[in-house]
């Protein structure tokens, strides 16, 4: 009786998380050719990938020695629950919020706003975007790669050391090749999450306009069905990876 109850609330979850992609695909793929030609567009698109890279590139230069230490903090329990709890709380963070206090950080009025500014406008900026895509999408990389590296038994790294390897080589041939699966995974997380990144540039760089933005600009303009066809492009860009990830690990991420 548990099983088959079960199995129905299953089948409903199963249908009403595959109907928005399917929709998506069914109204979005009717003028995904001409979409890309309206005006703006490939701007947004180029605009998206390039500051998606260097975001990417940032994440994983920031968030790789963060998780690795993470790991290591052996014997201080409080500060690994201290820095799980704040990236946690900076994940679950509503974009929009991050956005209004990167806005005020990057403010002109602001000790760190007024010396942004002497160097640039803070603000509607390209460093801007990509600061604003950052902070929506390093948590999750810490957060995934940290638990990849957490499941490597230290007791590799012990034997490393028996055989008096130092730790750069203990991390190139030990933690590396085990933890590469998670890593992989953590970075295309954090590019789903970059080139989907809404709240926080709609906020602090709404110019240069990056395609989740421009999708908003569309539906005010053009209406629903053209904005549809840019959000397939968004998913296109943003989901095939990680959504194959988890179709060759047969299950969660």
């Amino acid at each position: 009786m548990l099983y088959k109850t079960s199995q129905t609330v299953g089948i409903v979850v199963l249908i009403l998380t595959a109907l928005p992609l399917v929709v998506l695909i069914e109204q979005g793929s009717q003028s995904l050719t001409s979409s890309i030609a309206a005006p703006g567009v490939l701007r947004a698109l180029w605009t998206t990938l390039s500051s998606g890279v260097l975001a990417l590139g940032l994440c994983f230069a920031l968030g790789l020695p963060t998780a690795y230490w993470l790991r290591n903090q052996h014997s201080q329990g409080r500060i690994k629950r201290l820095f799980a709890v704040l990236l946690v709380t900076a994940l679950l963070m509503p974009p929009l919020v991050l956005g209004l206090v990167l806005a005020f950080i990057m403010a002109p009025t602001t000790f760190t706003g007024s010396w942004l500014n002497t160097v640039n406008s803070a603000s509607n900026t390209f460093p801007a975007l990509v600061l604003a895509q950052v902070y929506e999408a390093l948590p999750y990389f810490v957060l995934t790669a940290w638990s990849a590296f957490a499941m490597i038994p230290t007791q590799w790294e012990e034997e490393a050391w028996a055989l008096h390897k130092t730790p750069w080589q203990t991390f190139r041939f030990v933690l590396w090749p085990a933890s590469r699966p998670g890593l992989f995974t953590a970075t295309w997380m954090a590019w789903a999450r970059i080139v989907g990144a809404f709240g926080s540039p709609v906020v602090v760089a709404y110019h240069p306009t990056a395609l989740p933005v421009q999708i908003w600009i569309t539906i005010e303009e053009s209406g629903l069905p053209q904005a549809l066809a840019l959000a397939l492009w968004l998913v296109l860009i943003g989901l095939p990876i990680p959504a194959w990830l988890t179709w060759k690990k047969g299950g969660i991420l």
